[in-house]
């Protein structure tokens, strides 16, 4: 399906290595039961496994949308209409707002595994918000997106 340019979807995933690390822990569950007998150690394989992939699942399903004039990001809904210009970063500007640069105020869906980001200031002056920073793989896809959502329906 084509998205027009003002409507934008992605999941952020976990990495694949996050998974074989959930594994892992299932494997060590299981060797802690080991010495209670074999039903044991395959409910400590089963169930370490399920709980590991289960919280590897629900930290990797964040969704970053530009969808209906607004910004998705996580559980956050925000306006395009309360967006200032949104600012690609790299992995280096990235890390940098992530970090020293970073405000306690800002609302931040952050993934340390996806090097770049969309920054966009908050022009509302009745959120205390200053900026939204947002992980991206597809950061120039995001800004597109957000630009042609502020544009109107035109670009909708």
């Amino acid at each position: 399906m084509q998205l027009s340019p003002a409507h934008h979807d992605e999941r952020l995933t976990a990495p694949r290595s996050w998974w074989f690390i959930a594994v892992l822990i299932g494997l060590a569950c299981a060797l802690m039961l080991l010495p209670l007998g074999t039903l044991p150690l395959l409910a400590g394989l089963v169930g370490g496994t399920a709980l590991a992939g289960l919280l590897v699942s629900s930290y990797g399903s964040a969704r970053v949308r530009v969808v209906n004039g607004a910004l998705a990001a996580g559980e956050a809904r925000i306006p395009v209409t309360a967006l200032g210009e949104p600012e690609i970063l790299d992995a280096e500007e990235s890390r940098a707002w992530r970090t020293y640069k970073a405000d306690t105020r800002a609302f931040m869906l952050m993934r340390s595994y996806v090097p770049t980001a969309v920054r966009v200031e908050i022009t509302d002056p009745a959120d205390p918000t200053p900026y939204v920073y947002v992980s991206t793989r597809e950061p120039e896809a995001l800004r597109a997106a957000i630009l042609a959502a502020k544009a109107g329906p035109a670009g909708s």
